[in-house]
């Protein structure tokens, strides 16, 4: 895992992918963060968003004049105008619901790369609050999320969590439920010929042996997201919503620093040109 990092980077300014990043509500902070990754040589960045709010700060970016951030921006990904996408701070719901309607998605799933405060790089999902919140759901999503680990040469460890110890079984019904799912979940993990362990409530002995953590549902997986990101000193690399055709990288609003997810969407950008590739 610790190599992961090195061949994203590798990836990335290999390809220098041309990535668009939906912007709302522009501050300097943002768009330092958007040119540092094409000064890098991370990806050529294209700002989506209102040009006017945009000029106000100044960039020599190249900009999408846009009203409809959430719109446009996906608009130029089905297009095929740009390589990739991150969202930004263009609004999550209308994101969302524009890569559903434009891309003809049935349901987002979305795994997110974060780093410990020590820099441990792990994989988390759920991390949408509407994600992960029944047994087939979560299922789908490690699948989904094992193949796109695999995509970067990572055999996944999936730590499956839950909501308390096996010895607090009966204590409370709600915990004895996620519980049970978390021991039905990793026995079908396995199944599929994964490695798997269910760490009950034992996060901490989960991100030492695991490298793709399994919350009990999309609340609790958000809420670590967080904890790790904005109050643990950690730091999240962004959230690919897992798809075949697109790249798109969703990202927090808060923090303000985008340049890791740019570089993870044009590194992503240049992994499926190599399957396609590979393919013909």
């Amino acid at each position: 895992m610790n190599e992961l990092l090195k061949a994203i980077e590798k990836r990335a300014l290999e390809n220098r992918a041309k990535v668009a990043m939906g912007i709302r509500f522009p501050t300097p902070k943002l768009l330092e963060s958007a040119k540092k990754a094409q000064e890098l040589g991370f990806a050529r960045v294209v700002l989506v968003g209102d040009l006017g709010e945009i000029e106000k700060i100044g960039t020599e970016l190249e900009v999408v004049d846009s009203k409809e951030p959430e719109k446009t921006l996906v608009e130029l990904l089905a297009a095929g105008k740009v390589d990739a996408a991150i969202r930004g701070t263009a609004n999550a719901s209308d994101t969302l619901f524009q890569l559903k309607e434009r891309l003809g998605l049935d349901k987002i799933y979305r795994l997110t790369l974060l780093l410990t405060a020590d820099g441990t790089p792990f994989f988390l999902a759920p991390v949408g609050i509407d994600e992960g919140n029944s047994l087939g759901d979560k299922l789908q999503l490690v699948t989904l999320g094992a193949e796109h680990i695999q995509r970067f040469g990572v055999e996944p460890i999936v730590g499956v969590l839950s909501g308390g110890r096996l010895g607090d079984v009966g204590r409370d019904d709600r915990v004895d439920r996620t519980l049970a799912d978390g021991e039905f979940i990793t026995q079908r993990v396995l199944e599929m010929g994964l490695r798997a362990k269910h760490y009950t409530i034992l996060i901490e002995d989960a991100i030492r042996e695991a490298n793709f953590i399994v919350a009990p549902d999309g609340i609790s997986g958000n809420l670590i997201f967080r904890t790790i990101a904005f109050l643990g000193g950690g730091d999240g690399l962004g959230a690919p919503v897992l798809m075949e055709d697109y790249v798109f990288v969703d990202t927090s609003r808060v923090g303000g620093h985008f340049t890791k997810a740019l570089m993870l969407a044009s590194a992503l950008a240049q992994l499926k040109k190599e399957r396609k590739e590979a393919m013909n």
